[in-house]
């Protein structure tokens, strides 16, 4: 049971499927105000964590009408009879039956109750239970002012499931919404967490886990789950590892890269140092013939194709060492290729062969018509856009919701689409989703992107016979290509990660 309740981390919900969920747990016998007070007993444990009573005394609770304001009040009593001096703030009179019993109860215990924010502005700390998961409408009027209000106000706050005024799939802000410190998310992790709009407003975020078996989960989510966040536990899984203890490189993959101009020889390094990184057997890298010389002492374990070039500085054309796709497990083209490279994209596109493009080969794709170029293709292709990109490549698609935009261009285009943010999705043409969780404004930096998609190439090429899915392993990267992010970040500060030390710390992911 534990190892199924482990698994749980990584599932993401829609509104609808944990409303569906949490219905099923109803209907089996759970009562609703039992539910609620493991949860909202959880909730208050952690904030007590988060801000001890020696260091916060004076706390604030938003309560709202429904069962996320009854989740708010049962905090406050919590916190009450531990101490805290709480003052609630309770704007709407109309209140379901077991969200006014805890008020009722709020009441009986001496809690002051407000019906204006300003009376909690002396407060240390603020915990926000307006509106939880499922709101669709825009926060308005009173209750507007007053979430303005505190916004102003810059104090430390904690919203219970979801900040109030995110819409819980898309994460648009409904009118006005609550900026929070931290978010505690109940039970499963919903869509919003993972989409850049909502970032700035949800703060730190953490699941709190109140018990929901997985067979009521799985009865609603099928099983692989539609939408995933990549873990570490889930990533170690799908690495290409241990290895055979009898092998040869050939065996451990050969990459080809196709990239790199004379304006910019630094996408052609950064792309390989992200695949050494990744531990491919065997790596050749196509560039133009004038940057043989520097590619060679910067990646000297790997087979350098010097390429005619173009009077630019792009590559021309390829020669027959790297034009024999058969010899590649996978190939990986466009950082630093300029759309002079047209012609060599053309040619790649007809490749047999697992094809990642990046940069500008998204563009010279974009020019050449997205879905017609890719019609033809026959091995899997990995797009890597980021949003700039992807409305070059898919003009029709509208980008105001993320995660719908790279599921319908991995459907319309059949090509797994790498849709690149402050949180990133995977999408399959098939309707699967990964998310990557968790990232770092570090990776703000020219050539962060080279060096991910070197990562992606050099795991792809490992993929052989493994049954891990594709998309699995361009999340795995992905995920792997952030969490050195984060730790360089964390020895560098966010302004010290350049692309090159970022390749460096691929190899400290896993310590």
């Amino acid at each position: 049971m534990k190892q199924e309740r482990k698994q749980l981390e990584s599932v993401v919900v829609t509104a609808e499927q944990m409303r569906q969920i949490e219905g099923r747990i109803f209907e089996a016998g759970m009562p609703v105000a039992a539910l609620m007070e493991k949860a909202a007993s959880l909730t208050a444990t952690v904030i007590q964590q988060l801000y001890p009573i020696a260091e916060v005394k004076r706390v604030g609770i938003l309560v709202g009408p429904g069962h996320n304001g009854g989740d708010a009040l049962v905090v406050a009593r919590e916190l009450h009879l531990q101490g805290y001096q709480v003052s609630i703030y309770l704007p709407l009179s109309k209140l379901k039956e077991l969200t006014a019993r805890h008020a009722k109860y709020a009441s009986y215990l001496g809690i002051p109750v407000y019906e204006e924010i300003d009376r909690l502005n002396n407060c240390e700390l603020i915990i926000d239970g307006l509106f939880g998961f499922g709101l669709e409408r825009s926060i308005s009027g009173n209750l507007a002012v007053a979430v303005n209000k505190l916004n102003l106000w810059h104090k430390p706050v904690v919203s219970i499931d979801i900040p109030s005024g995110i819409h819980t799939d898309t994460g648009e802000i409904l009118g006005t919404a609550v900026r929070a410190t931290y978010t505690l998310c109940l039970g499963l992790w919903k869509l919003a967490f993972f989409q850049d709009s909502a970032l700035e407003y949800v703060g730190k975020a953490e699941r709190i886990d109140f018990g929901i078996p997985p067979m009521d989960v799985w009865s609603i989510i099928s099983q692989p789950p539609p939408i995933q966040q990549m873990t570490e536990t889930v990533a170690k899984k799908c690495l290409p590892l241990p290895r055979p203890l009898v092998t040869h490189k050939y065996k451990q993959g050969h990459l080809l890269l196709i990239c790199g101009s004379l304006r910019y020889a630094g996408g052609a390094i950064l792309t390989g140092l992200g695949a050494r990184g990744s531990g491919v057997g065997m790596l050749s890298i196509a560039v133009p013939e004038s940057l043989k010389s520097i590619l060679v002492s910067n990646l000297p374990e790997a087979l350098i194709i010097g390429c005619p070039q173009t009077d630019t500085g792009a590559i021309a054309e390829l020669p027959p060492l790297a034009s024999d796709f058969s010899n590649f497990s996978a190939i990986a083209c466009g950082p630093g290729l300029t759309l002079n490279a047209t012609a060599v994209v053309e040619k790649v596109l007809k490749a047999q062969s697992l094809l990642v493009l990046d940069a500008d080969a998204l563009n010279i794709v974009a020019q050449l018509g997205t879905i017609s170029s890719l019609s033809s293709r026959v091995a899997p292709t990995v797009l890597t856009p980021h949003l700039g990109e992807f409305k070059r490549l898919f003009p029709d698609i509208s980008n105001r919701d993320s995660l719908k935009a790279a599921r319908q261009a991995a459907k319309h285009s059949g090509a797994i689409i790498l849709l690149k943010g402050a949180r990133t999705a995977i999408a399959h043409p098939a309707g699967s989703l990964w998310l990557i969780g968790s990232s770092t404004p570090a990776l703000a930096r020219g050539g962060s992107g080279d060096v991910l998609t070197g990562l992606i190439g050099g795991l792809m090429a490992q993929k052989n016979a493994s049954e891990t899915p594709l998309e699995a392993i361009v999340a795995t990267a992905t995920w792997w290509h952030a969490r050195a992010g984060i730790l360089a970040a964390n020895d560098r500060t966010e302004l010290g990660v350049d692309a090159h030390t970022l390749s460096q710390y691929l190899c400290s992911t896993w310590l």
